[in-house]
């Protein structure tokens, strides 16, 4: 760790104790403009981090740990088209995919811009034609369905903004997400299909992604099955670089979208992967996507540290999980279509940042990555909110919320607001004991009765809580959102000193199971050389396999 970032922690642990004596209900009594000096804007989205236990200080040490760890000269790189992705050597410029500005993106020595425009032309007219009906299937028919077949990156974010942004899906087909190995995943969602009117997407770069292949010979059968092997190049397209294993399969050339190597998986939404989003919500509405998410690639970039949201957004997780020690981190969309969206940032966040080495492959000294999680709120509040509120672990907590609904009705939102702004104030203000006895006397409980259910109806309070509000929930609103945690996540990278873009952590598994699978497939062959347990989970496997 450079001297200046240890220097940096070690002021941030000393000012801890300092806050570890403050309420953040106090903080605003003591400064009336709190709320206007802990927010942040880009356009009409805003970022309220006023319920943090932070002051003035805590924000200008935190700053001075950001420049000690040179997040502007790393963001500088990121975006230059450097190989940050240091293990593999290669750039990471997700960025340029969703830039239509027209500049020159040079990567390697090469303008890519052409490139980049050129393909996107390509699925995105792909898609359009099979929203319009001018693709068709074997038998003539126009599709109705069309099912994505990939896993990871390919599947979680079009997954998720597909779902998000159903309302805009207009008179297009139903789009459909197929990711587990478990057949049950396929067999569920091919039995309310017709297959002479579904078309398949196998999302995989390399074509030869175990889950995703599988799944896709087993689709592959289906329309073999029902409508014959020369059926075949009409109800499948790809989402891929190995033209000779597409061909393989029986997949035209014209249906196969490539991408880059310098986008990674669980950042490739905004390039080909995107192409069941496309065919969700159509073209223009897909742009309109991609300009999102360039809004916030410009704020990033141009705006002062100091009011810049997604480096905002990383301090305060760096300040909670490595001067506070909180190791769990919650993201409660109140928005049902959002259903998915905190599945989508573990990959995001937890991919990324969960390394225990730095850059130069030593041992890190400080933790990583927080466990993310979360589920839509109102529902939330009525699993895991009890552990929010007076469990032993201290949760920081995003909420997000749009002010306008995309369907819902005004009452129905109004009361999803609201219930959205309570458990934000309620993390934060708690309530005393004193609070709760009173409470209970005005109630003529008895005096015995109070003393005994008093200490359960206690809530600590002086949970911290971020909300994100933006107008409403569409394309672009989605865009931004996706990339100011995919930014957010790069700046605690920084400041870590580790690799965000490479995933070497699940290689072993996929290894292992290369090598298991033919045994576990096939009763006779021997278990020699397996641990112990490992060998008795298979024979008991097959034993109950009969």
């Amino acid at each position: 760790m450079r001297p200046d970032v240890t220097t940096a922690l070690a002021t941030l642990e000393a000012h801890r104790a300092e806050m570890g004596h403050r309420r953040i209900v106090d903080l605003f009594e003591e400064d009336k403009q709190r709320f206007t000096k802990f927010s942040a804007r880009l356009d009409d989205l805003l970022f309220d981090y006023s319920k943090h236990a932070i002051n003035e200080t805590t924000l200008a040490h935190l700053l001075t740990l950001a420049r000690a760890a040179d997040v502007e000269g790393k963001r500088a790189a990121l975006f230059s088209g450097a190989h940050v992705n240091n293990t593999e050597d290669r750039a990471a410029h997700h960025m340029a995919l969703r830039d239509m500005s027209g500049n020159a993106t040079m990567i390697d020595g090469h303008n890519v811009t052409g490139e980049i425009g050129r393909v996107r032309k390509a699925f995105l007219n792909f898609a359009m034609q099979v929203r319009d009906g001018s693709i068709r299937g074997a038998r003539g028919a126009p599709f109705a369905d069309v099912v994505n077949i990939g896993i990871g990156g390919s599947d979680l974010g079009p997954a998720m903004a597909a779902r998000a942004l159903s309302p805009f899906r207009g008179s297009g087909p139903r789009v459909h997400f197929v990711s587990n190995v478990d057949g049950a995943d396929l067999a569920d969602t091919l039995k309310t299909l017709n297959p002479a009117t579904t078309l398949f997407i196998i999302s995989s770069k390399t074509f030869t992604t175990q889950e995703t292949m599988k799944n896709a010979q087993s689709a592959r059968m289906y329309i073999v099955k029902q409508l014959g092997e020369k059926a075949v190049p009409d109800h499948f397209a790809a989402v891929s670089t190995k033209l000779d294993l597409v061909a393989k399969f029986g997949i035209r050339k014209e249906r196969v979208f490539g991408f880059w190597d310098w986008v990674g998986g669980r950042y490739s939404i905004w390039s080909s992967i995107g192409l069941s989003l496309a065919i969700t919500i159509g073209s223009a509405k897909f742009t309109e996507f991609l300009r999102g998410a360039h809004d916030v690639d410009k704020h990033f970039m141009e705006t002062p540290l100091e009011s810049n949201i997604p480096v905002l957004m990383a301090l305060l997780g760096v300040w909670y999980r490595n001067v506070w020690g909180y190791g769990s981190h919650a993201v409660i969309p109140y928005d049902q279509r959002l259903g998915r969206f905190s599945a989508y940032l573990q990959q995001l966040d937890m991919e990324s940042n969960g390394k225990s080495v730095t850059r130069d492959g030593n041992a890190l000294t400080m933790a990583t990555a927080p466990v993310i999680w979360g589920e839509p709120g109102t529902n939330g509040q009525h699993a895991f909110f009890q552990m929010l509120h007076q469990g032993t672990d201290v949760i920081p907590v995003d909420f997000l919320l749009a002010a306008q609904p995309t369907e819902a009705d005004a009452q129905h939102h109004a009361l999803l607001a609201a219930n959205c702004f309570a458990q934000s104030e309620a993390l934060m203000r708690g309530r005393s004991r004193a609070e709760v006895e009173e409470i209970l006397h005005k109630a003529a409980m008895p005096a015995e009765m109070i003393a005994a259910l008093a200490p359960h109806k206690v809530f600590s309070g002086n949970r911290p809580s971020s909300t994100i509000l933006y107008r409403k929930l569409d394309p672009r609103a989605l865009g931004r959102l996706i990339a100011l945690y995919e930014h957010k996540v790069f700046v605690q990278s920084a400041i870590w000193d580790i690799n965000a873009f490479d995933q070497w952590g699940v290689e072993l598994g996929k290894e292992l199971c290369s090598k298991l699978a033919p045994i576990v497939e096939d009763p006779s062959k021997p278990l020699d050389g397996l641990d112990g347990s490992t060998a008795g989970l298979i024979a008991a496997r097959r034993a109950l396999m009969g």
